[in-house]
């Protein structure tokens, strides 16, 4: 029996896929002060719709859980009706479209929330780096701990969040758990020190992601939701010294959903909290049976390696995809894929520079 390839289409569950690239969800900061989506990103994820499969960037659930400038949201009519053009024009050049859902949690700062502190597990402040404000970069704030009666309300906004995204025409939703944000730092000792039901042990740990998964699930079917994991981050101040035996468990609890895929940011590009020795895919798939999707740092043949050894289901494609709106046909013809962005370009003030206006293949052939 031959290997499976990248290139080569993959049954997602009930769904037909092209090919086992995933576009990466990136915060690309284009949707403006209103936070509605628009027709420069409908442009952008539209050119870079050949991947089997597009997550876009996070996005929030709610006004509390804001916390990076100019990003996208899901939480009013005119964000859904913003959102519809987008997926529209996904579905258009055939491609496949999930909807990352997202709070920020400690990551945000009050200049987003009208003074007020933003939310967290505990009241444990980011140590190093800054956030970007509407008013300017400034330096992390310590959160507000969460009560334990508000909590049911914010898995109540990712419930509502998954309506919308299915009002809007997105054929799954994936659940952000990852990277520092409010369900990835309840999942982690390091920024978790509850006393109650949501804190204190691996399995208390777990139980808002549960909750949040049940909520969402009673929207979209289950095989049309996935989760986005990062054991080895050190994005936003994290890493546990229980790591592992904390992913191992939550792998294995999300396992009975028969979820879409879990996303599995295993590289290290973002950063490694060196607490051990990094966890590898193997280990994933040894208690989750489902789909799954590497991420952090992929090239052309680490991608196409992990996904001939088993290892991976799919490999999801950041930066690369960045400068490269046609990267899987760049692949498939084996053509030189354009420079890497300037980072000084990814946001760049909102507009199509260091977003859209990167030339395809076809493109350049007719400059040159």
């Amino acid at each position: 029996m031959s290997k499976p390839t990248l290139l080569e289409p993959l049954e997602l569950r009930d769904l037909k896929l092209r090919n086992r690239v995933a576009l990466a969800p990136m915060t690309r900061a284009r949707a403006g002060e209103d936070r509605i989506p628009n027709a420069l990103m409908a442009e952008y994820y539209a050119q870079r719709s050949s991947a089997g499969l597009v997550i876009t960037e996070a996005t929030t659930i709610s006004e509390q859980a804001n916390g990076w400038v100019n990003s996208p949201g899901i939480y009013t009519d005119g964000m859904v009706e913003g959102w519809k053009k987008v997926v529209e024009a996904i579905h258009t050049k055939g491609g496949t479209a999930f909807l990352q859902l997202w709070h920020t949690g400690r990551a945000s700062h009050s200049d987003f929330h009208g003074g007020e502190p933003m939310v967290a597990p505990s009241a444990i402040k980011i140590e190093g780096g800054g956030v970007h404000t509407p008013k300017g970069k400034k330096d992390h704030e310590v959160p507000r701990a969460l009560e334990t009666e508000e909590i049911p309300k914010i898995v109540e906004d990712y419930r509502k969040a998954a309506e919308r995204a299915k009002a809007a025409g997105f054929d799954g939703i994936e659940v952000h758990a990852a990277n520092g944000y409010l369900l990835d730092t309840f999942l982690q000792s390091k920024t978790n020190h509850r006393t109650d039901e949501y804190g204190g042990s691996i399995e208390k740990r777990y139980r808002i992601l549960d909750e949040v998964l049940k909520a969402v699930t009673s929207v979209f079917p289950a095989n049309r939701v996935g989760v986005r994991l990062a054991p080895n981050g050190a994005f936003n101040d994290m890493g546990s010294k229980d790591y592992r035996e904390q992913f191992t468990y939550v792998a294995k609890e999300l396992n009975g959903f028969g979820l879409a895929y879990l996303h599995v940011m295993d590289g290290l590009a973002f950063g490694f909290h060196e607490l051990g020795e990094p966890m590898k895919l193997p280990e994933f798939k040894a208690v989750f049976d489902g789909p799954l999707i590497g991420n952090c740092g992929y090239v052309r043949e680490t991608a196409e390696a992990a996904v001939a050894e088993g290892a991976a289901d799919m490999i999801a494609i950041g930066r690369p995809y960045i400068s490269n709106p046609d990267l899987v046909e760049r692949w498939a013809a084996n053509a030189e894929l354009n420079p890497e962005a300037d980072q000084s370009d990814w946001y760049a003030g909102g507009g199509a520079r260091g977003y859209t206006d990167f030339p395809t293949m076809d493109e350049s052939a007719t400059v040159s």
